[in-house]
């Protein structure tokens, strides 16, 4: 499908936001692998599509009226609506604004029967296994090594261990991000992910403004705008009469004996590909779970986490990964709503947005 870059789609709630019947993994999988950017499967032999970042696209519809602002819309959307997939009237979903750059990765979520340290609820229970489609992105625009980038990796969790589980279900997402002003890590194996991470905003160079931009509009939406709390994942598959049992802070990075990809300026997203499908044989990406309940912030501007005591309590697998249209412009990730205390439902602290 060929994209107009002064296209947008719906930013704001649509139709697909409102109807929340939940998905199925195979559908999902299925749409994510409906029009990758390469015609084999594993390694797209022409450079992917990068999709650009810039300040005149966040910044679009704020004049002459800040009512047709589309980035606050596109914020409180994140929030506010639960769909897997948002497809729009035209079937071409929608621009992101901040991580329009990603792949999909398919596999599943692991905690281990025995974890050390203190016990969780939900799919964070010992033992707990669930499906996870997750898209491992950058923002904003720039997708190679050797200069500075944000990786993240947001995910959904199906509660079940079946793909071809017959009923729609409802998921819970993670959302995990390196530093929010960018680092240089050379491979994805030099990235720590975390759901609270720090922020050096100078390390943006040009793309400074946007940064300032993005966290004036999170401040808008949302209590907090660096810290995505994971009680969503605490309550799948709770019993309603369990008290939830949310960890604070969660850590994901590549797990020993993943193979080094090389190359100068490689794109993150065939760093990945060539990791998964460069072998003889198909290989798995595999990211260890950590999870912490101590930490500190420090700082105002640059902002600093003093996270300590990690556990590791299991692992992501993938064994499938994808970049494709419908990977970056039709998926859909919701980001919690700020908790006061992460595990009483009753403490939201934000009011519903009105579009």
């Amino acid at each position: 499908m060929k994209f107009d870059p002064n296209w947008f789609g719906i930013q704001g709630l649509s139709n697909d936001d409102h109807s929340n019947p939940g998905s199925r993994y195979a559908e999902i999988r299925q749409a994510l692998f409906a029009n990758a950017y390469y015609l084999s499967d594993g390694i797209p032999e022409e450079p992917l599509p990068v999709y650009e970042v810039t300040l005149g696209r966040v910044l679009k519809g704020l004049v002459p009226c800040s009512r047709d602002w589309l980035f606050p819309k596109a914020a409180a959307r994140t929030i506010e609506s639960h769909a897997d997939l948002r497809w729009g009237p035209d079937r071409r979903g929608y621009r992101r604004l901040l991580h329009p750059n990603g792949i999909c990765l398919f596999g599943r979520w692991i905690i281990d029967a025995e974890p050390p340290g203190k016990k969780y609820s939900g799919y964070f229970r010992p033992g707990s296994e669930a499906l996870v489609i997750a898209r491992y992105s950058t923002c904003c625009t720039e997708t190679r090594r050797g200069y500075f980038r944000s990786l993240s990796m947001v995910g959904k969790l199906f509660p079940t261990t079946d793909p071809n589980h017959p009923e729609r279900l409802h998921t819970a997402s993670f959302i995990t991000q390196e530093d929010l002003g960018g680092t240089k890590s050379r491979y994805i194996h030099d990235a720590v992910l975390r759901n609270a991470p720090d922020t050096t905003p100078l390390r943006r160079g040009l793309g400074f403004p946007i940064l300032l931009v993005t966290g004036f509009v999170f401040r808008m939406t949302d209590k907090e705008i660096a810290n995505r709390q994971l009680y969503e994942i605490a309550e799948l598959g709770k019993d309603p009469m369990q008290a939830t049992k949310t960890p604070e802070f969660l850590q994901l990075t590549v797990a020993d004996g993943q193979p080094k990809i090389e190359g100068e300026d490689l794109d993150f997203r065939n760093e990945i590909l060539r990791m998964i499908y460069g072998g003889e044989t198909r290989r798995t990406l595999t990211f260890n779970i950590e999870v912490s309940d101590e930490g500190t912030t420090r700082g105002l501007f640059n902002q600093r986490r003093d996270i300590r005591n990690w556990s590791r309590i299991g692992r992501l697998v993938f064994d499938e990964a994808v970049a494709s249209y419908n990977g970056d412009f039709v998926i859909h990730f919701h980001h919690p709503t700020w908790r006061n205390d992460r595990n009483d439902a009753t403490t939201v602290s934000r009011r519903r947005h009105k579009s």
